[in-house]
């Protein structure tokens, strides 16, 4: 009886839209959480199999009378649990293990690059040992010209890490990229590390350092990936021998 007065009626209307409009945003927001959810989770499925057909997980055999691809490096996506950034001993726990194929001595990476290295392993989780702690030590690779070093975090800045061991007769600028040099069994060649900030040679030493801005957002990883090297076992037992 009382929303049959025209202007009543509209009021209430009104009001009545406001209402299941608010309700229907509140819905469309948790909705579109979900749905984000999802997303991300399709593309880290999706970068996984792009990553399979990279050049770095090939080899080429070649002999006289074939020439062979097989595939070296298979790639785990997992999401990031809980992360440190501000401890001179930082981790990374992720929502894969032992029932996912995760193992110890697993190189992590995201799609900007290197993030760290697998160091324990239960059922369901894994600890992985950020690039930022004070014992990682990574080997790195100055892309422009392929010399080698070694990438060690400065313990300060979670952005900027220390490339050691450049022999001075190298030329080396700002705004060169460092890579991993694939001489270990945890990262294939090539993965990005960072971009040199500044680089000082000394005349007193044969060697310098160079201070480099990681191309990972430490404060921003939320879903990663965990490198299987398929040839591991292999290479292992030869070095056993």
């Amino acid at each position: 009886m009382v929303i049959q007065n025209n202007y009543q009626n509209a009021s209430f209307l009104n009001s009545t839209n406001r209402v299941t409009g608010s309700i229907l945003e509140s819905y469309n927001n948790v909705s579109d959480y979900f749905v984000l959810k999802k997303a991300n989770q399709l593309l880290v499925e999706e970068n996984i199999e792009l990553r399979k057909q990279l050049e770095e997980s090939f080899r080429v055999v070649d002999t006289n009378s074939y020439f062979q691809k097989d595939s070296l490096f298979e790639y785990i996506g997992a999401k990031v649990i809980r992360n440190t950034i501000n401890r001179q001993k930082n981790y990374l726990f992720i929502n894969k293990g032992l029932k996912h194929g995760i193992r110890q001595d697993m190189g992590v990476i995201t799609s900007q690059g290197v993030v760290g290295t697998v160091v324990e392993v239960s059922d369901n989780y894994s600890r992985i040992m950020s690039v930022l702690h004070s014992q990682n030590k990574i080997n790195a690779r100055i892309k422009k010209n392929r010399h080698l070093g070694n990438m060690e975090w400065n313990g300060k800045n979670y952005s900027l890490g220390t490339l050691t061991d450049i022999p001075n007769h190298v030329q080396l600028y700002a705004g060169d990229t460092i890579v991993t040099s694939g001489n270990s069994l945890l990262f294939p060649e090539g993965i990005a590390i960072g971009t040199v900030e500044n680089y000082q040679t000394s005349n007193q030493e044969k060697f310098s350092n160079a201070s480099v801005k990681y191309s990972v957002d430490f404060n921003k990883v939320f879903y990663v990936y965990i490198i299987v090297n398929l040839m591991e076992e292999e290479l292992n037992s030869i070095e056993e021998k």
